[in-house]
């Protein structure tokens, strides 16, 4: 029997299926292991706030009404916490629902969008969709990111400039005189997405989110950011947009579907948003354990790239999906990345100390 033609986009057919992983019962059920590490998705492994817990414990109406479809309660505290107006704040059903809407509002067909690359996949995938034409800046051999080639590409007045800082996979960062070069570069006419998800692992004296100097900008601007990681709630997926202008706000309001973040992960979004005593614990974990694991990576002779995320990006000096699959058959659950180009790099999350140990122990 042929196979019929179908009313789908053609953009589709350049997109490849989104490289999730596996899970916890996959890998028991595949490879009959009983002690498994997932390291694979950046998790956070102390878990969320045990002021979480405490909000669940009575729903009330949580199941039964619809949620506030703007978050208002959310968008109020995110607003206080970081020196914006509630107006200026975008709910998510996690961060990557938010680029799926901005490319959704922004991108047109035949629109260049700029990203790094190795990228996160849905920073190219959106744009594709849209019919968007993705111009990606490669990491230097370093595996730092090039930001000469970077700046250039935005001087060029594409549509839309969207990457990750960190970068997702591999780690690398701009600094902040980098970043304030890159706001000045862009035109009126592109709209800047810095998608920060990795922002609580990697401030330091050589890193700053762009959210300060994006404030002071005219530019059209997007920051993203994910309750996902450092708060422990990827399983209830929320995210939120910082945006430039109320106006840019309201499209995105428009683009995205009314009840995009239910009424649950609202309410844990709230409360894990105040428990900074948490979020210091599991930031101050992930730094220890991410020199500690680097130190003993590089010590094997494995190639690795400088990371402020909660992850390392290392060459594995062979077939990524073969040695992720030796691991797994050890219970460890890493993430082969597929990108043509960096099919010997594997992404490898910071889990507790004793999950990291059994990594290093699984290593080939």
């Amino acid at each position: 029997m042929s196979e019929r033609d179908l009313p789908i986009r053609s953009e589709l057919e350049r997109i490849p299926p989104y490289n999730s992983g596996l899970t916890l019962a996959e890998v028991r059920a595949r490879y009959k292991v009983e002690t498994i590490s997932k390291l694979g998705s950046n998790e956070n492994p102390l878990g969320s706030s045990q002021k979480v817990t405490d909000c669940l414990a009575s729903p009330g109406d949580l199941f039964r009404l619809y949620p506030d479809p703007q978050g208002k309660a959310l968008c109020e505290a995110i607003a206080i916490k970081f020196g914006v107006l509630p107006g200026q704040v975008v709910l998510g059903n996690g961060s990557e629902d938010l680029i799926g809407v901005i490319c959704s509002a922004a991108v047109r067909d035949g629109d260049v969008v700029t990203t790094l690359y190795p990228s996160f996949p849905l920073h190219e995938d959106y744009a594709v969709l849209m019919g968007g034409k993705v111009e990606r800046i490669t990491v230097r051999p370093d595996l730092e990111i090039d930001f000469p080639a970077l700046l250039a590409a935005a001087r060029r007045a594409p549509r839309m400039v969207m990457f990750s800082n960190p970068m997702n996979p591999v780690g690398s960062w701009l600094r902040r005189d980098e970043m304030r070069d890159i706001i000045d570069a862009v035109s009126e006419d592109t709209l800047l997405v810095i998608d920060e998800a990795y922002v609580e692992y990697a401030e330091g004296e050589d890193y700053a989110s762009a959210l300060e100097d994006l404030k002071a900008s005219s530019k059209n601007w997007i920051i993203l950011r994910t309750f996902s990681k450092a708060y422990g709630l990827a399983g209830l997926r929320i995210g939120f947009a910082i945006t430039g202008d109320r106006r840019l706000t309201d499209y995105l309001n428009r683009a995205r579907t009314p009840f995009n973040t239910n009424a649950i992960a609202q309410a844990a979004a709230l409360a894990a948003l105040g428990d900074g005593e948490h979020l210091r614990e599991t930031v101050d974990l992930a730094i220890r354990e991410r020199e500690r694991v680097a130190r003993e990576l590089a010590s094997r002779g494995y190639r690795i790239a400088p990371s402020r995320g909660n992850f390392i990006f290392f060459d594995c000096g062979g077939d990524a999906v073969k040695f992720s699959e030796t691991l797994l058959g050890k219970g460890v659950i890493t993430k082969p990345w597929k990108q043509e180009g960096f099919d010997t790099f594997v992404r490898v999350s910071l889990g507790l100390r004793s999950e990291n140990d059994h990594f290093l122990a699984s290593l080939p």
